[in-house]
């Protein structure tokens, strides 16, 4: 590893650090807890489903937090911004389907699903402009 590439002890956290490791516990941790739950109680299939896009993205937090400290990345914080609306809107409206079975409002599922495909594309096209911190 060369120094430009090491963490160095005195560089301060980059604030999208501790919000991706945030949202990835609150995610993992929502996600264990909603697949358990439909585990074990006769519950909706669309619990499973928002368990899992909460779960399958919850790395990915991490994975943007991470990649905020050590490089900069022009959209990360438009990508990551988008991922957690898209992850609140999509979830939201299925917890609130499966628990309360009424919509968090008309087209909420779909819209957060989009802005999740979006946040990806965002990652993607950010990925062609990665510059040393």
């Amino acid at each position: 590893m060369t120094d430009s590439t090491k963490f160095k002890t005195g560089e301060p956290t980059a604030a999208l650090l501790r919000t991706g490791l945030v949202l990835a516990g609150l995610c993992g941790g929502m996600g264990v807890a909603s697949l358990a739950l439909s585990a074990h109680a006769n519950a909706s299939p669309l619990l499973q489903t928002a368990a899992q896009m909460l779960l399958f993205h919850a790395p990915v937090f991490l994975g943007m937090g991470l990649l905020a400290q050590i490089r900069r990345v022009v959209l990360l914080p438009v990508a990551l911004l988008a991922l957690a609306a898209g992850l609140c809107l999509f979830c939201g409206d299925l917890f609130l389907r499966a628990f309360a079975e009424q919509r968090l409002f008309a087209m909420s599922a779909p819209t957060g699903g989009a802005l999740v495909i979006l946040s990806w594309l965002l990652l993607a096209i950010g990925a062609l402009r990665v510059r040393p911190k």
